[in-house]
């Protein structure tokens, strides 16, 4: 019996999405945008969730936002099929849709890019995006794979001169303090999985270019006027397990501070 109850629970921990919602603040947010959410998705590695990700849009499809980020390994190295990655961006295409590369995008050859692309995907490998909501706007920056040293932040920051809000795209967490620096207001990033197994109080057991115990493994992390969140993710990578985390999709709230 106790081995069936397990076997129940890791079943439910690797099939049950979860949403997490988080509300951030920031200085000088323009009126415009004060309420604008963001839904973030990341290491989906060509998991499905019913045919054409019918169970993963309809969940999504019950949530209120304005724009979709997306942080990487929409693919697998060990399964590099495009389709559910291509259904998943066919679901989302009434919003704007922005997307940064992992590193298993890079170890399949970045193939995926053209046909996201061709869906319309806003493609941000160290480049940036104005995004205007009348009047007004804030940025859209998104870095190529931080993991596999690609990111240059500093291109993706050319010609953003004003004081405007920046949300920054990046695959993995350790783009962190080059985003305090940068003074970048929000950080969205995935790679870790949330470690894939995580104990209570905790946390997790180990995460990919962290090792054992890792500082940076999920959630929101803070410094000075900079937060960054770690997305567990939708999919999983080695090992088709998942311990007290369950994959999620992250809706993010963007508030005025002042």
């Amino acid at each position: 019996m106790g081995g069936i109850a397990t076997l129940s629970y890791l079943y439910f921990d690797i099939h049950s999405i979860a949403v997490k919602r988080y509300t951030i603040a920031i200085s000088k947010l323009p009126t415009e945008f004060q309420g604008f959410t963001i839904l973030h998705l990341t290491d989906l590695h060509s998991k499905e969730y019913g045919d054409a990700q019918k169970h993963l849009i309809e969940l999504i499809n019950r949530q209120q936002f304005d724009a979709v980020a997306i942080t990487g390994d929409l693919v697998d190295k060990s399964n590099s099929i495009m389709e559910p990655a291509i259904a998943l961006v066919k679901g989302l295409q009434s919003k704007p849709i922005f997307f940064v590369p992992g590193n298993h995008e890079w170890w399949t050859n970045y193939q995926i890019k053209s046909p996201l692309e061709d869906h319309g995907v806003h493609i941000l490998e160290n480049r940036h995006f104005k995004y205007h909501i009348g009047s007004s706007h804030i940025w859209i920056l998104g870095v190529d794979d931080p993991y596999l040293g690609r990111d240059k932040l500093n291109m993706a920051l050319a010609d953003v001169t004003d004081s405007v809000p920046k949300v920054l795209l990046a695959h993995a967490p350790n783009i962190f303090s080059k985003a305090v620096e940068a003074n970048a207001d929000l950080v969205l990033v995935g790679h870790t999985h949330g470690g894939q197994v995580r104990l209570p109080f905790v946390g997790a057991v180990v995460a990919p270019g962290e090792g054992l115990f890792p500082e940076l493994d999920y959630g929101q992390f803070t410094s000075g006027s900079t937060n960054m969140i770690i997305n567990g993710g939708l999919g999983e990578s080695v090992l088709p397990i998942r311990f007290y985390n369950r994959p999620e999709i992250v809706l993010v709230t963007l508030v005025s501070s002042s």
